[in-house]
């Protein structure tokens, strides 16, 4: 489907990371398009789980466990973020795949997950037909680097501050 593929990133404080990048899978499928989306970090059923249910052409696979990391991540943390991460490769060079998206990878180099330098070597073996779309707070500077669009989510005003629970189809 794409004659060159781009790196994109979308990182940041505010909301709408995994959301933007969700939004072009769906586009991606819905013009006839294949994509594989990595979760890293999330195992939880989140909305956007189900989307290969609803939508030809796009497959998710979540590498996360069921509870969020807090404070330093646990051996089976890493261990699932490198078993996505290989998947990912795999699947970004089996040529079946249009978009490769890594969600939350950015989180991971972050929390020290992964190692920056693994991930830069992923983007550094991109074939030239496929997108890579990288999300998740805290992007290192090396990524950003590498990347040939970035955006960064910047929170002005969130109703979390004012005690609102995240909600199911709108945050999850």
């Amino acid at each position: 489907m794409l004659d060159k593929g781009y790196v994109q990133i979308y990182t940041g404080n505010g909301k709408g990371k995994t959301t933007a990048a969700m939004g072009i899978a769906a586009r991606c499928a819905l013009s006839g398009g294949s994509v594989y989306i990595a979760q890293f970090l999330k195992g939880q059923d989140c909305g956007e789980a189900h989307m290969p249910e609803k939508i030809d052409g796009i497959e998710l696979r979540q590498f996360g466990a069921e509870s969020f990391i807090c404070g330093e991540p646990a051996g089976e943390d890493i261990k699932r973020a490198k078993t996505g991460l290989e998947s990912a490769k795999k699947a970004m060079n089996s040529g079946k795949y249009d978009i490769i998206i890594l969600d939350e990878i950015n989180c991971c180099m972050d929390l020290g997950v992964l190692e920056t330098e693994t991930v830069a070597e992923l983007i550094d073996s991109k074939p030239e037909n496929v997108e890579l779309i990288l999300t998740g707070r805290g992007c290192p500077d090396e990524i950003v680097a590498k990347a040939d669009l970035v955006t960064e989510m910047k929170e002005v005003n969130h109703y979390f501050n004012e005690g609102v629970e995240a909600r199911k189809g709108i945050e999850y």
